[in-house]
């Protein structure tokens, strides 16, 4: 009795460990985990916000199309891209109307890709993730009726600045809630907003507001023009954005020298801010098009009613490297999102395509490769 009785007890001793193996995960699981702190660009639930060494982003803005391939995503490998940045739209009747429309289907009108929808942008960041490559997601405001971009909407009196800012806050925690959901890694809450900044104290419950449902790190991204500059809530961010779209000549087919001696001033001001905040920086937007006038109002599109685009390529390709060189060498910089890329855009694509911001199929290309793989 004595020998069935020990051989019984062992027998038992498996079942025990199992027995409180399950209690210690029950109890776990019931413990509240307070998420990493979002001041970091390294979070636990989804890969960390950097793909290499340097914790550099290798970026492309990635235009919104009716599918999302891998094919479309292996030109981007070849040139060591690491990131996309995915812009869906709200819509706003008129600058100073205080509602902001959200489309989580399909938005209305030309503007209405598949890949500006909600089940869009979460399978075109699948399908980068599976490629290795990051998500940053970035909204935009499309502006209606009297007002030709974000920068422009201003409230006329408190009341309806209340109300914007409640329309807007319910249209990024939307967008924060997919990210968290999706787990992109990284969220833009807003783009050159540039009325709306001086609102600090608004501005500090949106984003207080989003860090209790996304818990990646976020950034703003303020227009080249000053804006950057007025911007007191940085701190409350990970790092600082930035439109980067700053003239660098006043003549067509500036040379390298002439493009690197006219960063300097804007390198100054970057610089000041940057040491005041104590914050990464990083290129939201920046590119150039296929143009000889591409350093003089690098913001502007060319003309789309125009038969005939004047194609430079080397302008374009030194506008790059003059970027570049004054950049990437500074250990603050932490990369940017060269606008735009469009998938499964051909070398013998249209026309008006390969005119503008595009660096696809061109020197330009080389030179983004280039610096990106390093």
């Amino acid at each position: 009795m004595l020998t069935s009785f020990r051989w019984r007890r062992w027998l038992l001793l498996p079942v025990v460990a199992l027995v409180l193996l399950m209690a210690t995960a029950a109890a776990w699981w019931r413990t509240p985990r307070t998420p990493q702190a979002a001041t970091t660009l390294v979070f636990s639930n989804r890969p960390a916000a950097v793909l290499a060494a340097d914790g550099r982003f290798r970026g492309v803005s990635w235009v919104a199309a009716d599918s999302a391939a891998s094919t479309d995503l292996a030109p981007l490998l070849r040139a060591h891209v690491t990131w996309i940045a995915q812009t869906p739209f709200g819509w706003q009747a008129g600058a100073n109307v205080p509602t902001v429309q959200l489309h989580t289907q399909r938005p209305p009108g030309r503007h209405g890709y598949w890949g500006e929808s909600d089940y869009g942008l979460a399978q075109t960041a699948l399908q980068a993730r599976r490629q290795g490559i990051h998500t940053l997601l970035k909204p935009h405001l499309w502006i209606r009726g009297n007002g030709t971009w974000p920068g422009d909407i201003e409230m006329q009196n408190p009341a309806d600045w209340q109300a914007w800012f409640a329309s807007y806050t319910a249209f990024i925690v939307h967008y924060a809630r997919l990210a968290e959901a999706e787990h992109l890694e990284a969220l833009c809450i807003g783009t050159e907003l540039e009325k709306t900044v001086g609102h600090e104290a608004e501005w500090r419950e949106l984003i207080k507001q989003v860090r209790q449902v996304y818990h990646g790190p976020l950034t703003y991204a303020a227009n080249w023009s000053g804006e950057f500059e007025k911007i007191r809530f940085w701190d409350a961010l990970d790092f600082i954005g930035i439109q980067a779209y700053f003239p660098l000549s006043k003549a067509d087919r500036p040379t390298k020298k002439e493009l690197l001696a006219n960063w300097q001033p804007h390198l100054k001001a970057i610089e000041r801010v940057q040491k005041q905040f104590k914050k990464p920086v990083v290129f939201t937007e920046a590119g150039y098009k296929n143009t000889p006038d591409a350093a003089i109002e690098p913001w502007k599109w060319p003309d789309r009613s125009a038969t005939f685009f004047p194609a430079d390529e080397a302008t374009q390709a030194a506008c790059y490297e003059a970027m570049f060189e004054t950049f990437w060498p500074r250990p603050w910089f932490k990369g940017l999102f060269v606008w735009k890329w469009y998938p499964g855009l051909a070398p013998d694509g249209p026309a008006r395509r390969h005119a503008d911001f595009t660096p696809q199929h061109k020197p330009a290309e080389q030179v983004m490769a280039k610096w990106y793989g390093r």
